[in-house]
């Protein structure tokens, strides 16, 4: 449980200073810019991933490459979907990370893992749309960066104690 709070408390500084970074940078959503931003995203979710398994180059390695996948299929199905293409993608994250996790592990049960990136994906979307004020109604002051580093901890949270709390141990 400890793990999976740091880890939601350390991707949400690091989409804080994302969050940051589009502000300064006047950083505008295109295809390329929403692309890396999903691969940096995913790269630290990997490490967390392959430092729970004990397999953290692995992780660090496949998380990008899970964040391109998600960020890429968001803009394959956005002409149709818009912004309702998230969802989706949302759920194909969770579960590709919660498979992750089970191919790094010594005894992959891939039913318990899709079951939790499902979980992951419900629970971790609904807070997600809970915090989503945070780009639907800008604070006219500017970013409200706490406001963020808050928001973001409880859209990942769910995620994380999905695929590191309710998870069975399965490593060598």
């Amino acid at each position: 449980m400890l793990f999976a709070i740091g880890a939601a408390i350390t991707l949400a500084a690091v989409m804080t200073f994302g969050d940051f970074l589009w502000e300064v940078l006047h950083l505008r959503h295109r295809v390329l810019t929403g692309l890396a931003h999903g691969a940096l995203m995913c790269l630290f979710i990997g490490a967390f991933v392959g430092a729970r398994q004990r397999r953290v180059i692995t992780g660090l390695a496949a998380g990008p490459v899970i964040g391109l996948i998600a960020a890429g299929g968001f803009y394959l199905l956005a002409p149709w979907l818009r912004y309702s293409a998230m969802f989706p993608m949302w759920c194909l994250f969770w579960v590709l990370f919660a498979m992750l996790q089970e191919w790094l592990g010594a005894r992959p049960r891939w039913g318990d893992a899709f079951a939790r990136g499902l979980a992951a994906a419900v629970l971790s979307g609904l807070a997600f749309w809970a915090i989503s004020g945070i780009w639907t109604r800008h604070n006219p002051g500017g970013p409200d960066y706490v406001r963020n580093m808050w928001s973001w901890t409880v859209a990942f949270l769910p995620g994380f104690l999905c695929l590191f709390a309710l998870r069975r141990p399965n490593v060598a």
